[in-house]
Parts: structure tokens; C-alpha cells; sequence
């Protein structure tokens, strides 16, 4: 993203009072414009792929498709964009699920408004923000005991997981996609990140990684 230009930004969140002093505040920053507001999941998921965000700040809690499973989607559909969840929510059930599905920043709607504007452009810069209870929640959720000997794959998601199985299987990124349900471009987006968690330059090597750990099964 070239730095001339503003990095644009997608609302959605069901309380319409948020969304305009969100639009407000951030409509102050430099270098920061808000494309669209969208009420609801859906409308959120039609927005971005009209407008096309390079970051979009996602309420959890909303009827009908929630704010994980848009975020989910968005990020099969545009792997590029950055989400980042602006809730009240810290609950396990929720913030958890979200992070899996792709949540690349997690802040309370209690941040300050120079503290999202700033979350916004570390996003834009490939930088993850966490609230620090958030932060805490994971450390503590994924430490593992010292006396444990962790492997590489256990940094993969549930879905790195599975793309890295149908490697070991000799899929193609086509077939992979047909079985998984999602786009070639988002299997490639898989397969970057279980390459650099791997520490291997290539499918090969993964599919190897993969038999010799007992993970092509």
C-alpha cells in the first residue's frame, strides 16, 4: 500500500450512534478515510467486496451473521484486508473464535479514539494490536510447559492443518480449494502461512514435514 495514500476503512457495527462517531473521529485522522458503514454482517461482507478496505473494524455481536463469521468470510474473500474487532466483549467464547477466523487486531470500544486511529495504521503496516487483557488471555491460553517439546505444527490453525494434510495427499491448490470449500487465492494465503510456521520453502517440503510427523492422515 502506497503511503500517499489514505488507508481506507469499512464500519460495521449494528449501533448506528457508533458508527457515526466512529466515522467522525476517524474522518480527523490523517491519512485514515472510512469508504462505508455497513449495520449488519452481511451488508458488511457486500461493502468490502464493492469498496474493497484495506482495514476493516468489526463489532462482534450482531443479528444475524455475527461478527466472527464475517470476519471469517471477508477474510476467504479478501485475504489482503485486515480486520480488526472493536468490542465490549473479552468472553473466551468470543474472542477465541474470532482470532481463528482471522481477526488480525482485537480492541475494547473503551480504547480511545487515538488508540484505534493508531491500531488502524499498524494494521495498514502488517503490525497486530492487542488489548492487553486480550494479550494476557492468549499468552496464557498458549503457553505451554517447559518441559513440553513443542513442534512447528503446533503454531498451525485447524485450517492450516487441513491444507497442509491434502499437500501430503498430493492435492493441487484447485482440488484443495473443491474440498475445502474456498477460493485458490485463499489457499495460497493458507499455504504462505504454514510455510513460514514450518520453517520450509515449498510444498514439498511441507508434504515431507507432513509424513514424517505423522500429520498426512
Amino acid at each position: 500500500m502506497a503511503e500517499c495514500n489514505p488507508i481506507r476503512v469499512l464500519l460495521v457495527d449494528d449501533h448506528e450512534m457508533v458508527r457515526i462517531g466512529l466515522a467522525a473521529v476517524l474522518g480527523t485522522e490523517e491519512g485514515i478515510e472510512v469508504i462505508g458503514e455497513a449495520g449488519n454482517g452481511a451488508e458488511g461482507l457486500r461493502l468490502a467486496k464493492a469498496y474493497k478496505p484495506d482495514v476493516v473494524l468489526m463489532d462482534l455481536v450482531m443479528e444475524g451473521m455475527d461478527g466472527i463469521e464475517t470476519t471469517r468470510r471477508i477474510m476467504e474473500e479478501h485475504p489482503d484486508c485486515r480486520v480488526i474487532v472493536l468490542t465490549s466483549y473479552l468472553d473466551d467464547e468470543k474472542m477465541y473464535p474470532v482470532i481463528e477466523a482471522g481477526a488480525f487486531s482485537y480492541l475494547l470500544k473503551t480504547s480511545r479514539a487515538s488508540e484505534i486511529a493508531d491500531a488502524i495504521r499498524a494494521a495498514a503496516r502488517g503490525q497486530a494490536v492487542l488489548e492487553s487483557q486480550v494479550a494476557s488471555k492468549m499468552m496464557n491460553r498458549f503457553r505451554k510447559p517447559a518441559a513440553a517439546a513443542s513442534m512447528p505444527h503446533d503454531d498451525l490453525t485447524e485450517r492450516e492443518m487441513e491444507v497442509l494434510k491434502l499437500i501430503a495427499q498430493g492435492k493441487s491448490n484447485q482440488e484443495i480449494a473443491d474440498e475445502l470449500f474456498i477460493g485458490v487465492k485463499t489457499v495460497k494465503y493458507h499455504l504462505t502461512n504454514l510455510f513460514g510456521k514450518l520453517g520450509v520453502e515449498d510444498r514439498t517440503q511441507a508434504a515431507i514435514y507432513a509424513h514424517r510427523n505423522g500429520l498426512a492422515e
